[in-house]
């Protein structure tokens, strides 16, 4: 990836570690997807998962501490709590889908069923891809690493300008793009 590496041992310089820090292990995870499932309460979690009780308790509380989950009480039943997506649990969707498919691609027998489709044709989702800037797909040899100063600033010295980012339900032709990067 380039000339430079990452600080390997530097936990605090990259997002991985921070992000395992709250997600790095299964129930997390799990609790994550069921949430994207449309389960709300405790007693749902805990049946649906079967997790137990003070795993269950320790994970929700650890993923509201970190702002993926809110606790609100429930509209009908102010007694009951409900457990709540917030805008940085939405922005984990991608690496869900992402771990979702290599485990589909490499798991032992897995057949998916229900599929994941998008709304509006029904059919099964693509790939999850790493996207420059302005859509292009990128593959590993795509993937460089420089110094926050050096932004922007190709490899020839001229500096680049960004495109117009894309946003959600943006399309890409995934096989022109394909076509496109393996041509070069």
């Amino acid at each position: 990836m380039g000339d430079i590496r990452e600080p390997l041992r530097e936990l605090t310089e990259c997002g991985l570690p921070q992000a395992l820090e709250v997600m790095g292990e299964r129930w997390s995870f799990m609790i994550l997807r069921a949430s994207f499932n449309g389960l709300h309460h405790f007693e749902e979690f805990l049946s649906e998962l079967g997790i137990a009780r003070n795993i269950l308790s320790n994970r929700l509380a650890k993923l509201v501490e970190h702002g993926i989950l809110k606790r609100d009480p429930c509209p009908d039943d102010r007694r009951k709590i409900e457990y709540r997506l917030t805008e940085k649990g939405f922005d984990l969707l991608p690496a869900m889908v992402a771990l979702r498919q290599w485990g589909q691609k490499y798991g032992h027998e897995v057949t998916e069923n229900p599929v994941l489709v998008d709304e509006r044709d029904r059919l099964p989702i693509g790939p999850t891809s790493i996207l420059s800037h302005d859509g292009r797909i990128l593959g590993p040899a795509d993937l460089h690493l420089v110094e926050r100063a050096n932004l922007g600033v190709r490899a020839d010295g001229t500096k680049a300008k960004p495109g117009k980012a894309l946003e959600c339900g943006s399309v890409i032709e995934l096989e022109a793009r394909r076509k496109g990067r393996d041509a070069a």
